[in-house]
């Protein structure tokens, strides 16, 4: 395990160097390799109390080819699983935390904090399931009366101590309890040799359900529920991926390897015991194992190894992940559990905390309410990584490169949907609220916005579904009836500028995209530097105005080459700006420029806004009060105008301003036209607003008078022909005089409201 979240540097504890010579052997003495590591504790989990305690059951209810469907079926789901872990184990440097470092890896900090908070939990409180199930078969063999909670106690207590003491202790000890489960199999299978008989192996091939503990009858369901429990102990390799060797190597093969052993041990234990017990006793006799067993006591010393095995599986995986969540930060109150002890960094901390927790479980005696959520924790997990390969595979994400080839999409998606399948057969209630209590994890993870300080699937599923929407965007968006604003707003990241960048947010939010632009005079060569100085200055802005933005920045010789650049190469595909939204520019020398650009602008298919604030707020956030005011002319620029009014107002700030629809005719006679023309408009367009018609032959005065008092005022105009640009500038300013705000439209007419 690491305290670099990145992976990077190798496994040492916080804030101590490399260590070298004798304590450097000492590190690599502790790794483990494939048998001792991964095969051993996987083979021990899986081979546990279900196949002597429960399976005669399954073969006896189900019969034996319904049995071996069940199997099939159980070992299917957890070999898909393994490819898909193997896939995972080897596209990755791979460090300590097992399943929640390669799903945090690959899914991001909030379902790999949610899995591993949860995974931790559950086998933690696996540890005293398995201490209960050794404490059960301990009082069933002892001729004399025990205190159970004081040998489940004790026992807890020696478990703790083989862990303590070390990994590699503790894997030593492994290896004598593997002995002795092959040692108790021999014996089933020696005993069973006299006793087989086909004819009795033919009996047992069907079905005999009876009726349950619970008062319901059996069925293939409930059988396939009650055995599938035992062969999820695939993780028990993957949760030492700190102590492996080679864990992208030892991983893959000790897990497959493990899988593979172990269904033919099952299949062989379930065709031996149809052909040497009757139905009544493979019902009635829970540990029939022993009963046909050569040595019978060598059955009961293994219950005793796989349930122990399982306990010390348990108790050292939990530590390793939380050592491994705790070192990624994302839980800070966790981070006292980082700190690893000793040269290979033992999570000692962490070991001491799943004794207490299994403990505590112990004492409070009744799991069986809690065992289901375990079991379910164990399913998301591995559920979670079938999807987690699933979606690296179908994003095509350059860096997926696992060295496993034979994981494949439609493997991992057929893994994840069969690890569902069996959370709802075992228990549809149990399924629905563990999965609500990962999705409360995950908000709350999400919420807090922890930032990885990885690269995760995330940000690769994002760019895929971004790539084929744009894409799609190609071919659709350029229909009027698509048309959404795609603002460059030239704010830059200047505070006495503010406004633009916040009216070309609320033009956009929700419905747009906006671009903020800023160009720098001057040559490109001499001011690289400064361009990614104000890159920065700029995505900085855009943070504290808390603006939905793309930060542009280029250099040019001039302001208004800087401009066409950006309306050029801003944006992507059918992303490109279609309306550039200006400041006035305050003085006529800059009018003719300004208009120059904009004729350019146009030619290039691009609609103009240009701001022209008479009053500034303070606070640019507060929408001002009064109405929001569109002087129709036509509908070369007033479909545009009446589009902008209504999203302004879909903003929070602007949905109590009226949205006025005006216009001035100079004859009375055609007032009561116009009115009803305007109303049209409205309905038509599904937009409300007040219609109002003026009938004067000074337009200017009009508008002055109206919108006096006005939140905003829309008023579109045409770009002036060459040599009278003076003009333009003189006419608009003396129009929005005593406007306090005006945004002036020039559109190219690639909208329509009517549609």
């Amino acid at each position: 395990m690491t305290d670099n979240a990145s992976g990077d540097s190798p496994r040492l504890p916080p804030a101590v160097s490399k260590p070298s010579g004798k304590a450097a052997r000492v590190i690599e003495g502790a790794k483990f390799g494939m048998f001792g590591g991964v095969f051993t504790p996987c083979t021990l989990t899986i081979l546990g109390v279900i196949m002597f305690l429960r399976y005669g059951q399954v073969v006896g209810s189900a019969g034996l080819l319904w049995a071996l469907v069940i199997l099939a079926v159980s070992k299917l789901i957890t070999i898909l699983t393994t490819l898909s872990l193997s896939a995972a184990a080897t596209n990755t440097r791979v460090q300590g935390g097992g399943a929640y470092f390669l799903i945090s890896r690959s899914l991001g900090v909030e379902f790999g904090g949610a899995i591993g908070l949860v995974f931790f939990l559950a086998q933690a409180i696996s540890v005293s399931m398995y201490v209960i199930g050794f404490t059960e078969a301990f009082e069933q063999t002892v001729p004399f009366a025990i205190n159970f909670k004081l040998v489940a106690i004790a026992c807890n207590t020696l478990v703790f101590t083989c862990v303590f003491i070390g990994a590699g202790w503790t894997i030593k000890l492994q290896y004598f309890i593997l002995v002795t489960l092959i040692a108790s199999l021999f014996s089933f299978f020696l005993g069973a040799q006299p006793l087989f008989s086909f004819e009795l192996l033919r009996s047992n091939l069907g079905s005999a359900y009876e009726m349950g503990d619970n008062g319901s009858r059996e069925n293939l369901f409930t059988m396939f529920a009650l055995f599938f429990p035992a062969v999820t102990g695939i993780m028990a390799g993957a949760n030492m991926s700190g102590d492996l060797k080679e864990p992208s190597q030892a991983i893959p093969k000790g897990t497959l390897w493990a899988v593979v052993a172990t269904a033919i041990v099952y299949a062989g234990i379930a065709i031996v015991l149809a052909g040497s017990a009757s139905n009544r006793a493979l019902h009635d006799d829970p540990l029939i194992v022993r009963t046909v067993s050569l040595w019978p006591w060598l059955i009961t010393a293994g219950v005793f190894a796989a349930t122990l095995s399982s306990a010390l599986g348990s108790m050292m995986g939990a530590p390793r992940i939380l050592q491994a969540l705790a070192r990624d930060t994302i839980f800070p109150k966790l981070q006292i559990f980082a700190v690893g002890s000793g040269p290979s960094a033992e999570p000692r901390r962490a070991i001491i905390l799943t004794y207490v927790l299994s403990t505590i479980c112990i004492i409070a005696g009744d799991l069986n309410s809690i065992a289901p959520l375990i079991t379910m924790a164990f399913m998301i997990t591995y559920g979670t990584i079938n999807l987690a390969t699933f979606y690296e595979t179908i994003t095509k994400n350059p860096s997926y490169r696992p060295t496993f080839r034979y994981s494949h999409w439609s493997t991992a998606l057929l893994g994840a949907v069969g690890c569902a399948s069996v959370m709802l057969l075992i228990d549809w209630k149990w399924a629905f609220w563990s999965t609500a209590i990962m999705a409360g994890i995950y908000y709350f993870i999400y919420r807090k916005q922890v930032v990885s300080r990885w690269g995760d699937l995330s940000n690769g599923l994002m760019f895929e579904r971004t790539r084929k929407n744009l894409l799609k965007l190609e071919q659709t968006l350029y229909h009027p009836k698509n048309w959404r604003p795609i603002i460059l707003a030239m704010s830059g990241g200047s505070a006495n500028r503010r406004y633009l960048a916040i009216f070309g947010h609320w033009l956009t939010s929700g419905h747009g995209i906006l671009n903020i632009g800023q160009v720098i005079q001057g040559n490109v060569e001499d001011l690289i530097d400064r361009i990614e100085n104000q890159e920065e200055v700029l995505s900085n802005f855009i943070r504290k105005e808390e603006l939905e933005a793309f930060p542009n920045v280029v250099a040019s010789p001039t302001v208004s080459e800087g401009i066409e650049y950006l309306i050029q190469c801003s944006g992507l595909g059918a992303l490109r700006p279609n309306t550039l939204l200006l400041g006035w520019p305050g003085a006529e020398s800059k009018a003719e420029p300004l208009v120059a650009s904009m004729r350019v602008i146009e030619e290039l298919g691009r609609n103009v806004i240009i701001a022209k604030f008479n009053e500034v707020d303070e606070d640019p956030w507060l929408a001002p009060p009064g109405t929001i005011d569109v002087w129709w002319r036509g509908r070369q620029n007033g479909e545009l105008m009446l589009l902008l009014a209504h999203l302004l107002k879909q903003n929070r700030e602007w949905q109590n301003r009226t949205i006025r629809l005006m216009r001035i005719v100079s004859d009375e006679a055609a007032r009561e036209e116009v009115e009803r023309h305007l109303r049209e408009l409205a309905i038509n367009s599904r937009i409300e607003v007040k219609t109002e018609v003026f009938v004067s032959d000074d337009a200017t005065s009009v508008i002055q008078r109206q919108s006096r008092h006005s939140a905003i005022a829309f008023l579109g105009f045409a770009l002036p022909a060459e040599g009278t640009e003076a003009h333009f500038f003189h006419s608009m300013e003396q129009m929005s005089l005593e406007i306090p705000r005006t945004l002036l439209i020039s559109s190219i007419g690639n909208m329509k409201l009517e549609t």
